[in-house]
């Protein structure tokens, strides 16, 4: 379809806001970018901005991400519309906010594009932030504390292989409570989610710890167990 068109209504802009988590010193930690043109210039904030118009919000959050902070390769998860009007004094802006849960390994960035600094902040710690940007954090611990299933989350935190305390450790912080060690080992075990990878970690002059993985994909033939959490 070509031609011109001339609409009654005022076009919103659109932005995308990126919520990316890892586990740093057993705590949830949260990327932001200190901004570095106005608004807000100086304070802290989620990576993200405008949608072109030639992109899809995936592409635009991607694209964000990697600009800002230098991270790609990123599982995105779109997570909810934010449309509170006074939201950005610049414009009548609607962002689309997007989760990211990655492991450790991954966690290097980068500061580029108008983002002056890129760093990782304790989630339970975090600056006075830009926008609403607090309030899209809230909504995403608040998600991750509903989810029915943490299996499918979890692992993402995690490295290739992990112990059982790493593992209980971050479903703890994903569920935002703690929960009985022993019970849970003895579910981890059994549930068939995770499987010994052959390694052990030394740590003189401690025990060695097994090193656990997540279990492949079962064949939807075998039932197998849920992976509810314990």
């Amino acid at each position: 379809m070509s031609g011109s068109y001339c609409y009654r209504y005022p076009h919103p802009a659109v932005t995308t806001d990126i919520v990316v988590l890892t586990i740093f010193d057993e705590c949830l930690h949260a990327l932001l970018i200190e901004r570095g043109s106005p608004p807000f210039r100086g304070s802290w904030a989620l990576p993200g901005g405008f949608l072109e118009p030639d992109e899809d919000l995936d592409n635009c959050a991607a694209r964000e991400l990697e600009e800002e902070t230098g991270l790609s390769g990123v599982s995105l998860e779109q997570i909810q519309a934010f449309s509170r009007p006074d939201r950005d004094p610049r414009e009548r802006v609607v962002s689309v906010a997007y989760l990211a849960l990655i492991a450790p390994p991954q966690a290097r960035v980068r500061a580029a594009s108008d983002a002056a600094r890129a760093a990782w902040h304790p989630l339970d710690e975090l600056p006075p932030l830009a926008f609403d940007h607090a309030d899209i954090i809230a909504v995403v611990r608040q998600r991750l504390r509903g989810r029915p299933d943490h299996s499918r989350y979890v692992f993402e935190l995690l490295p290739d292989t992990f112990t059982i305390g790493e593992l209980h450790r971050a479903y703890e912080l994903l569920l935002s409570e703690p929960r009985d060690q022993r019970r849970f080992r003895n579910w981890a075990l059994s549930g068939r989610l995770i499987e010994y990878s052959g390694a052990d970690r030394h740590c003189d002059p401690h025990p060695p710890m097994r090193l656990y993985r997540a279990r492949r994909p079962r064949r939807p033939s075998d039932p197998g167990r849920t992976g509810a959490t314990p």
